[in-house]
């Protein structure tokens, strides 16, 4: 399979020529960020080892999170990298490789928050990035939350930074590098999911997913 598809991806369901093309949203450090205008992180370094495995070069695209399904399913990029949780909703549209990291989303808050767990959420107003499983979980999980929605976490913390929110729901891995970053935050101990992330792959590409 593998000397097939170095010979040209068609074969394996994507595009006639030697690019692997890897879409994502380049605001989720540790897995995917910018670092001196190129993409960087945990999700490009295994795209690149795949894509050299193939005997192919990769091009990142960096798009909004909740375009990278849709890029995928239409055939626009050949695999989704993005820190992405496998759930049934988006099985419905792609296929996901075996899972390479395990991940939970948690809750950050300013240091002299009352916010001691997730019981106290309730009726508070929450950011969360568009489309990821803390959108979903705080949107069907959280009594009479106000769910704020953006399109990048960074904007969310930086929000609950400036008092506009009482707390962020993100993943654990990110929440860590954005709380590193900014004065007076920190991160509760209980998770509120345990999840696995895995690679998007068009449903039709069944050699390239092997």
């Amino acid at each position: 399979l593998v000397g097939v598809c170095a010979l040209s991806l068609a074969a394996c369901g994507g595009k006639e020529d030697d690019t692997l093309t890897m879409a994502t949203n380049a605001e989720f450090p540790p897995y995917e960020y910018y670092e001196n205008d190129e993409i960087v992180g945990i999700d490009v370094e295994i795209a690149t080892a795949i894509a050299e495995e193939l005997g192919m070069k990769l091009e990142v695209e960096d798009m909004a999170f909740d375009s990278v399904i849709p890029a995928v399913s239409s055939g626009k990029a050949d695999i989704g990298v993005a820190g992405m949780t496998v759930d049934p909703d988006r099985l419905e549209s792609v296929n996901f490789s075996d899972t390479y990291a395990d991940a939970s989303q948690v809750i950050i808050v300013k240091e002299d928050s009352a916010i001691a767990g997730p019981a106290d959420l309730e009726g508070k107003s929450i950011g969360v990035q568009l489309g990821t499983t803390g959108d979903t979980y705080s949107s069907e999980n959280v009594k009479d939350a106000k769910v704020e929605q953006y399109s990048k976490g960074f904007e969310a913390v930086q929000a609950l930074t400036q008092g506009k929110i009482d707390a962020v729901v993100i993943d654990s891995h990110t929440a860590k590098e954005f709380v590193k970053e900014a004065e007076g935050l920190k991160i509760l101990d209980e998770p509120l999911t345990e999840e696995e992330y895995a690679i998007a792959i068009a449903k039709d590409n069944k050699e390239l997913m092997e």
